[in-house]
């Protein structure tokens, strides 16, 4: 019977021992191929995917619909325009400087913050244009980064005229005092 034990030890050691040599070679063949699954990594981290010219892209369209719609700041900035017109006016001051320091300012002041707006939506429409120019050779922008591109452009120089025709008064010009 102590032998019956002494080779059921051994023979469990034999299986122990071919299960770890199993497991050995197993991982051999798995080290092989981490290496190619790592060069395919570095093969895609050194090729751009475009989506920071997709976010600019977007980003230039948002800024020239806030342009054409109006902004938190530029709301706030033209209520203040218009308090600290209401404090600097004399109470014997004319209608029509009374006009152009309550409301006339403020209107202004919109007007310049939806310019800047404008403005901004325009240069990052037209940076991420020209962005392939640049760039890698032989790498071509996608469809809709360009389509989106060129939408904030358009909405930032029909932003951008807007706000001249306001500021300037030839487009929803205050009225006359007379």
């Amino acid at each position: 019977m102590a032998t019956n034990a002494v080779d059921e030890t051994e023979a469990t050691k034999a299986t122990t021992d071919e299960k770890a040599v199993d497991t050995t070679e197993s991982d051999e063949v798995h080290q092989t191929e981490v290496p190619a699954a790592a060069d395919d990594a570095q093969t895609k981290e050194e090729s751009p995917s475009g989506i920071g010219q997709g976010a600019a892209a977007v980003v230039s369209a948002a800024l020239g619909v806030v342009s054409l719609t109006g902004s938190w700041v530029g709301t706030v900035a033209a209520a203040r325009q218009n308090l600290v017109g209401q404090l600097e006016t004399a109470q014997n001051a004319g209608v029509a400087q009374q006009i152009q320091a309550v409301y006339g300012d403020a209107w202004q002041t919109t007007a310049l913050w939806g310019g800047l707006f404008a403005l901004i939506a325009l240069v990052v429409g037209v940076v991420t244009l020209a962005r392939p120019a640049f760039g890698t050779p032989g790498r071509i922008q996608a469809p809709w980064i360009k389509s989106v591109a060129w939408a904030g452009v358009a909405l930032g120089v029909i932003g951008l005229l807007l706000a001249v025709l306001k500021y300037t008064g030839i487009l929803l010009g205050l009225p006359s005092a007379s």
